[in-house]
Order: C-alpha cells, then structure tokens, then sequence
C-alpha cells in the first residue's frame, strides 16, 4: 500500500468513501467494539514500560494510578479518595478506596479476584526502581525517600526533597498498580490490573483484545456501570496510508494524528475537516503539551553558535505562521513565546520572535562587523520526519546572509550526538512527562547538563538557576508560576534554542463513537465510550 501513487491513492479513497459492505451480523455487534491501530508492534504491557504512546495507551485502559488527570490537567482521585502533604511537603499520605478489585485471575484462588491493598501500591511502586526490572520509568521514583503501607488503606510516600509537581508525576502510568502477586506472572500472557478493560488476548504484530473488567468500581453521574464498550481491538497496520484507509473504509473507529500521506485530503490548509467527510467524521483538536523546537549547542567553539545576537537573528528570520499554515495545515501554535507550551501555566508573558527579517539582517551586520565573520555559517541536524520544516527554515535564513547546510540523520544517531554535544544546532521536542512547566525549565537548569540529564543546549544562567531552586521550594501556585513565567523570559532574551510551534493533539472519529474527548496529553480513555448501532 505504501508504494501507491498520489493519483492512485486518491482514486482508491474515492472508492472506499462510497463503499458500504458490512454483514448485519457484523453491523448488529459493532458497536460494542472500539477498533484502533498501532503501527509499531506493542512491546509490553507492563506498565513499569509505558514510556510512548503505544504501551501507554492500552495500559491506560488496564490499570489505574493512585491519582490521575481530568481533561484540563487538575488532578483527581483514582485510587486514592484522598491525600494529605505535610506542611514541610516532603510525606505524601494517600487514603485508598476500599471498593476497587483486580481483575479475575485463578492466582488469588478461589474467589479468582481480591481488593487492592496499600502493600500492592507499596509493591508497584518500589518495583519501578528494582534493578532487576530495570525500569525507563526509574527516573520517577529519582526523589522519593520511602514508601510504605501504613495499613491496609493508607499508603505514605516520603521525598528527599520538596517537589510541588509529585501528585503529578504520579497519574504517570509507570505508577500503576498492579498485584504483588505479579511477581509470579508473564504481563504477556497474565496481566492483572483494576481497569474498566482486562486483558483477552495477543498476537504479537496482529491484534490485541481487551474485554470490559465488569468488577470496576467507577460509575457515570447516573450510577450506571462503566465502562459501556464490551471489548477493544487494536490491530498492527505497519503504515499509516493504509491505517487511514482502514479508518475511511470503517474499519477503525479513530484515527490519531496527521501524516504527509493523506493530511491533504484529509483536512485543509486552513486546518478545517474536509468537506467531503464531514458526514461520517468528526475532528478534535487539543493543544498538546509538546514543544517542537531547534537547540543550539552553547559549549560549541563556534563563533557563531556563542553569539546572542546569531542566534535571536535566526529567530527573527523565519514566518512561524506561514510555516504551519503550509507545512502542517495549520495543526499546531506557532511559537510566539518562551519554551512553555500552551496549555501549561506559567508561559512568558513578553513577547516572544515574530518574523522581522530587517531586525535579523541588522542583527546579522553587528554580528559581522563585531567578529570579521564574512560568510557566518549553520549546520542544523534533523531526523527525516522533519526535512521539510527544516528546509523552509533554511531558505529563509539565507536570505538574511547566514549559509545553512542540513545534516540528515536517524533519529537514534541524533540523540546520541545530541546528548554527547557533537551538533551545533540540532531538531529536537520535548514532550511531557507530568503537568507541570517546571518539567520544561528543567531542560535549561545547569546541573541538568547532557549527558548526565536533558539541558541539552548547555545554557548556564546564575539568575535562572537560583529562580529554578527557588520555584522548587514553593507549594503555592500562583507564586511559583511567576517565577516559572521569569524564567521563560530569560530563555526568550538569552535565546538558547529556537521555539518552532506548540504541538496539537489532532484527532479523528467516526460520527458513530462519543465520550471520547481529548486531553493536552493525547491520552487515550476508553471508559466512558459509546457507539451507536
């Protein structure tokens, strides 16, 4: 399918949006069944490695978390009815509910099933740190002191240090909490969890099934149980023409994201559904918590890469707007602040890089007279998913007197020498971890330098260190979003990388599938689900 030509691509869509070949049978079961694909294969369904989409997204579905996140980022009850921080907030102190069971399993005997205790939540989560398992999620638990079951119902968690962002770090679904009895059991074959859906079945590269888990212990506003779907389905379709195809002939129920193979004929330039699916689809779209930006390498020799007044030229010099109009058909925010995305509090509120190309040649001139720097140069390192929006850059620039060349690598290569320090300016994004922009800030705070964490750039500033410090020690909201919102304009003035857009969650459903929403963390809830007959 992927080898098809455009023409022949669109003549078969045109097809398949007018083809309706589905049995009764099928059509009278079919809306108890939500289908959707992955194009990689899912590698675990061992929440202690649901570190991308693919293993989180069904994890979601299986497990809970002590809390979790609504639709706006505020935290709220999951397995936990409530909580207490201790005034010094390092103890963390979680009351569970007493009404939540795993899933059947003939491993607690009998009854096939047992309620979820404070010593499974104590297990789950000294687990993510065990070297034997070796967790991707280690990193989360980097903070805490102690954990321990106090009771059956009370579970206390102790940091080393203040950290105001930790209740959100834990709706991560590393957190999940599984049996202690897992111990003894394969998550390929056997995982147990207190989802709305419970494991059936896996082909490796295949299909996935879940079925609805009829012990949940959540309800709707009506006290009716949830969740209402009867099973999900996820298939393995390796490329995403053929998953679109899959979705426009009916056979998926949803479909995430744009790709370059059919977003012209899926939506507009202006970033509208197209006309001829507005009867059978629906779009949602969400600002995502997801900044696409270029880095600059601050320990380079190069004279170029050392200078501010280079670098905010490069900023200067491109339209952001016309980029995502053209490039991403409007799916995205240009990035016309700080490094903070949309969605997040704390965002700079000065003014960020517009397109002014007479104040980056200005620039540029100082930078040459200043230097004896003729011919200023740039090499930007990307992955290939982005050639174009680097291109675009690249002409732009020139324009202004800098020669920019590109270095076209594999992603792998690009985060090894990215976190070596081998490229002078490199593509990169940073999505997040938890709802917090300190998770961002962190990216330019000096202890935090490659390889050792993620400030890749290198940047070192005494007054955004000590505003980092500082912002860590303090619980109050309102106070520590200024000081995030400071920080962020540090980074606009001293312009250690280059904001390119604030991603979008983009999604699209067929007009029988509702309950489904959207959220700044493209997460994928099932629970509260319907579709029509």
């Amino acid at each position: 399918m992927k080898y098809l030509s455009s023409l022949s691509f669109i003549f078969l869509l045109n097809l398949l949006i007018l083809a309706s070949c589905s049995s009764p049978e099928v059509n009278n079961r079919d809306h108890l069944v939500f289908r959707y694909n992955e194009h990689a294969n899912i590698t675990s369904l061992d929440p202690a490695f649901a570190k991308d989409q693919r293993n989180i997204w069904p994890a979601h579905q299986m497990y809970n978390t002590l809390v979790k996140l609504d639709s706006n980022l505020s935290i709220e009850e999951d397995l936990a009815h409530s909580w207490t921080i201790s005034e010094d907030g390092l103890t963390y102190t979680f009351q569970l509910r007493q009404d939540v069971l795993f899933h059947k399993h003939t491993i607690f005997g009998k009854d096939s099933t047992r309620h979820v205790s404070a010593k499974d939540v104590e297990y789950s989560l000294k687990r993510l740190t065990d070297p034997e398992v070796a967790s991707p999620g280690s990193w989360v638990m980097s903070n805490v002191k102690n954990i321990e079951a106090k009771t059956d119902d009370l579970i206390e968690i102790e940091l080393e240090h203040r950290f105001p962002a930790f209740l959100g770090l834990l709706s991560s679904k590393f957190c999940s909490v599984i049996p202690r009895e897992m111990q003894n059991l394969d998550f390929q074959t056997s995982p147990i969890g207190t989802g709305p859906f419970k494991f059936k079945r896996w082909e490796i590269g295949e299909k996935m099934v879940l079925r609805k888990n009829k012990l949940y212990f959540k309800t709707d506003a009506k006290g009716n149980a949830l969740p209402y779907l009867e099973a999900i389905s996820i298939t393995f379709l390796p490329d995403k023409q053929s998953e679109f195809l899959a979705f426009i002939q009916g056979k998926l129920d949803f479909l995430s994201g744009l790709d370059p193979s059919y977003k012209d004929e899926l939506i507009t330039t202006s970033g509208k559904l197209s006309s001829k699916f507005e009867a059978r689809v629906d779009m949602d779209k969400s600002p995502y918590l997801n900044t696409e930006y270029l880095g600059f390498y601050l320990d380079s020799p190069s004279t170029e890469i050392q200078s501010q007044d280079f670098r905010k030229a490069i900023n200067y010099a491109f339209d952001r707007d016309k980029m995502i109009k053209y490039l991403r058909n409007n799916i995205g925010i240009p990035a016309h602040k700080g490094f903070i995305p949309e969605g997040l509090a704390g965002q700079t509120t000065v003014d960020g890089y517009s397109y002014q190309p007479k104040k980056a040649k200005a620039l540029i001139e100082k930078f040459k007279n200043e230097t004896g720097i003729i011919s200023p140069k740039l090499i930007i390192s990307t992955n290939p998913s982005y050639i174009d929006l680097v291109e675009f850059i690249q002409k732009e620039v020139q324009k202004i007197g800098i020669q920019v060349d590109i270095d076209v690598m594999p992603p792998s290569t690009i985060r090894q020498k990215r976190s070596a320090g081998q490229l002078d300016n490199f593509r990169a994004s940073w999505i997040a971890d938890y709802p917090d922009a300190i998770n961002y800030l962190s990216l330019f705070y000096s202890d935090n330098f490659s390889p050792n964490g993620p400030n890749y750039t290198h940047f070192n500033n005494d007054t955004y260190d000590r505003l980092y410090e500082e912002a860590l020690k303090i619980t109050e909201d309102t106070i520590r979003y200024k000081l995030y919102s400071q920080m962020d304009s540090i980074l606009v003035e001293k312009a250690p990388m280059i904001p390119l857009y604030y991603d979008e969650v983009i999604r699209f459903r067929s007009k029988s599938v509702s309950g489904l929403g959207i959220n700044p963390f493209n997460l994928l809830d099932l629970s509260k689900v319907k579709k029509s007959k």
